[in-house]
């Protein structure tokens, strides 16, 4: 498929795997195409294929079209062969069934995380429409951090943005928090879509990250933004298990100033230890 669009999605998924974010087939991406971008592939499309159940239904994004990444397929031959490793996919009329009318030639199914992908796709939908790429990889300093820091939101995003200025201009709404649940069900998408009705990132403990984008270099720039900052993070912990300086409160309320940001003020408490990790 030679199309921008394609183009757009095969970079994120080899810049992606460059990043070391996905070993073997780990991770997955998929976007909410838009009516004239399906219209440019028309004659691609195989409009006969059968309908397959989803589990659960997305009625608001009913009769849409998705590219998906493959069940099973690595993200680094994306680029090497994307018939094989993409699909298009189409809603029905209820949202409640898909069918394959594109790629995924020698066999297979949309990722593992389809249902969690078109869940929070579609509370993207509502929240902003043009909010249609949702990404997920497995950045280790991010997944580290998740066996070390307390699995608390605001404690998380707190010890996030003082590594990292910028990371209070990318994700001024913080950061959500998933517990350990099982991949690919229903669980752990609706416990997803619940952060993303207001942020943009949700880290799922022991297993990866969450991001969503009106396009795909937004989405791939949030994710290195939030792993740049783990990886800074992970540094300071391996030399001492307390901080000496650090970016006080009023630092991130200039910033907001500065950058005409809305910054949560739970993000701001004030801390009683210098130890990581400790409010």
């Amino acid at each position: 498929m030679n199309t921008k669009r394609a183009k757009d999605f095969t970079k994120i998924c080899t810049d992606g795997w460059l990043q070391g974010w996905h070993e073997r087939n780990g991770g997955n991406l998929s976007y909410r195409m838009r009516t004239e971008e399906v219209e440019e592939i028309r004659n691609l499309l195989n409009e006969d294929a059968e309908y397959r159940d989803i589990d659960g239904q997305v009625p608001a994004l009913a009769n849409e079209y998705f590219m998906v990444t493959g069940s099973g397929k690595y993200m680094r031959n994306v680029s090497l062969d994307f018939e094989d490793s993409v699909a298009v996919i189409h809603l029905n009329e209820d949202g409640s069934k898909y069918k394959i009318v594109y790629g995924l030639v020698n066999g297979g199914r949309p990722t593992s995380e389809l249902s969690s992908h078109l869940m929070n796709l579609e509370v993207l939908k509502r929240r902003d429409d043009g909010l249609r790429v949702v990404y997920h990889a497995h950045p280790a300093n991010t997944i580290a951090l998740t066996f070390v820091l307390p699995l608390d939101e605001e404690v998380f995003t707190r010890e996030l943005w003082e590594m990292l200025m910028e990371c209070a201009v990318v994700f001024p709404q913080g950061v959500g928090l998933v517990e350990w649940t099982v991949p690919g069900g229903k669980e752990i998408g609706l416990k997803t879509a619940e952060i993303m009705k207001s942020r943009n990132v949700a880290v799922w403990a022991h297993h990866g990250m969450f991001v969503c984008g009106h396009d795909f270099d937004e989405a791939f720039g949030l994710m290195q933004t939030v792993e740049k900052a783990a990886e800074i993070l992970v540094k300071v912990m391996s030399i001492t298990d307390r901080k000496r300086n650090t970016i006080p409160p009023q630092g991130f309320r200039d910033i907001a100033q500065t950058y005409d940001l809305e910054i949560d003020e739970k993000y701001l408490y004030e801390k009683n230890s210098d130890i990581i990790g400790e409010r």
